[in-house]
């Protein structure tokens, strides 16, 4: 007969009460099945079924979690103590580390699912969704892929940390739900529901498979011009949607290009999305430079309470130098320096990090990139329009309305009025200001305006008091 070592009667032999040299004789109800031949060079180890009362801490949070059960977890147990080893291996007791990878290898656990339970991780779920694996981290939270419970449909879960749910990172994430809500395009990433579950906020949205672009390009090196131009493209697609309902994103980077195996790209994340014109000013970031170092536009350093389209172009400008060269425009450096330089200096041409890139090519990335808005590519639609030689998308063309196919109506004929003619205003020269560097530094020109009154009104109020201090203390002396 072969040998057979019971690990359950060498850890616990006052618990079990069984001849060993009778296993195979003496059937165990609702033990193990029938043994397998012995095969040459393999340990045969013999494992004992466990009740709940004997389970580690590991299998007891396994099945609390309801990611697997009992007789999995049984099974994996049988699993490995027939599994192939050395002499030490066959005498060691099974670990906690051991039974996890072998449920791994069963696929009833992935990888990250085993490490959350060997941390002590129980629960599974927000609402009705079961987190089923880790996408990523992002600027306001962490991501999970995740299936509804009920229809079963995978989406992506963002998830606002506890350390993070401060008053202003809850209002932030709201904000980020909301503008989710308000947008539909196949360009942008779709939110599709939200939700509190404890302390904890999550924002569920539709799951993109594949990567970002960041990962992308690290993984298969820069690409094409073909191939840029239209991920690119699409990119510039949902942008301008985004433009037309009056939001921009401030964030556009590679990481939050998402792009599936078919090639076809969806922008992500726009925590940082904000409104433009009179809306802006009820903004909380109103003022404050939010965004990635790397890819902030030199208008959006100089002037953030000013927010334009022509912010989300220059990183988009960024975003394709990245995607054809495998570099940001400014590497290394902090950011202080990296915003000093999106201002003053032009980035390393392109051609020297890829020599496949045509002329006109660069020249449309250098138009995107310009430091002056007013000499930079206009719009997210003529970035589309200036990608068509390089990609077989087309931009989309709008389809009028039945109101504006309509003539406009007439207006009557008015008298003419005169025109009242203002009194001659003479403006102060302004000051320069150091632009700010920073990220998230509060830079109001109101309170720069606040500022300037009060010095002026110490200026006329003081000077004349010091003089009169000056003259009082010369009469004395005289």
């Amino acid at each position: 007969m072969p040998e057979c070592r019971d690990r359950r009667l060498r850890l616990r032999p006052t618990r079990v009460n069984v001849n060993v040299s009778d296993f195979y004789r003496t059937p165990i109800p609702g033990g193990l099945p029938t043994q397998p031949p012995a095969i040459p060079g393999q340990k045969r180890i013999c494992v004992l079924p466990v009740n709940a009362f004997e389970r580690t801490a590991f299998e007891q949070r396994a099945v609390a979690s309801g990611l697997v059960t009992e007789d999995q977890i049984n099974e994996a147990r049988t699993a490995v103590g027939w599994s192939d080893g050395d002499e030490s291996d066959a005498d060691a007791p099974l670990t906690e580390q051991q039974l996890a990878d072998r449920l791994v290898e069963m696929g009833r656990l992935n990888v990250w699912q085993a490490k959350q339970l060997l941390e002590g991780r129980t629960k599974f779920t927000l609402g009705q969704y079961r987190i089923v694996d880790s996408i990523g981290k992002g600027g306001m939270g962490q991501v999970f892929k995740a299936e509804h419970s009920v229809m079963g449909r995978a989406v992506a879960i963002k998830v606002l940390p506890l350390n993070k749910s401060t008053p202003d990172a809850v209002t932030n994430f709201t904000n980020e739900m909301r503008a989710l809500a308000s947008l539909d395009h196949n360009r942008l990433v779709r939110a599709l529901d939200a939700g509190q579950d404890g302390n904890v906020y999550y924002l569920v949205t539709e799951y993109v498979p594949g990567c970002d672009l960041r990962k992308l390009v690290r993984r298969e090196g820069p690409l094409s011009m073909e191939a840029a131009a239209d991920v690119i493209f699409q990119v510039a697609e949902g942008l301008d949607y985004a433009h037309s309902q009056g939001l921009i994103h401030r964030d556009v980077k590679p990481a939050n290009v998402l792009v599936t195996p078919q090639g076809e790209a969806k922008l992500s994340d726009l925590g940082l999305a904000g409104p433009l014109e009179d809306a802006a000013e009820n903004d909380p970031r109103y003022g404050k430079i939010v965004g990635t170092a790397d890819y902030l536009s030199p208008d959006h350093i100089k002037s953030p309470w000013e927010p334009t389209p022509a912010w989300d172009i220059y990183s988009l400008g960024c975003t394709l130098y990245y995607a054809v060269t495998g570099k940001v425009p400014f590497p290394g450096g902090t950011t202080k320096e990296k915003t000093d330089k999106h201002l003053k200096y032009r980035p390393l041409d392109p051609r020297r990090l890829n020599k496949n890139l045509s002329d006109a090519f660069v020249d449309l990335m250098a138009d995107m990139m310009a430091k002056n808005p007013s000499e930079r590519t206009a719009s997210a639609a003529v970035v589309m329009s200036l990608l068509t030689p390089w990609t077989h998308r087309r931009p989309p063309v709008p389809i009028p309305s039945p109101a504006a196919t309509k003539p406009p109506p007439v207006p009557p004929p008015m008298a003419p009025r005169p025109i009242p003619v203002p009194p001659p205003v003479i403006l102060d020269e302004p000051d320069e200001e150091d632009s700010s560097s920073q990220i998230l530094q509060t830079t109001d020109p109101r309170a720069a305006a606040r500022r300037k009154l009060v010095v002026r009104l110490l200026l006329f109020v003081g000077g004349p008091l010091v003089l009169l201090g000056v003259g009082v203390l010369l009469w004395a002396l005289l």
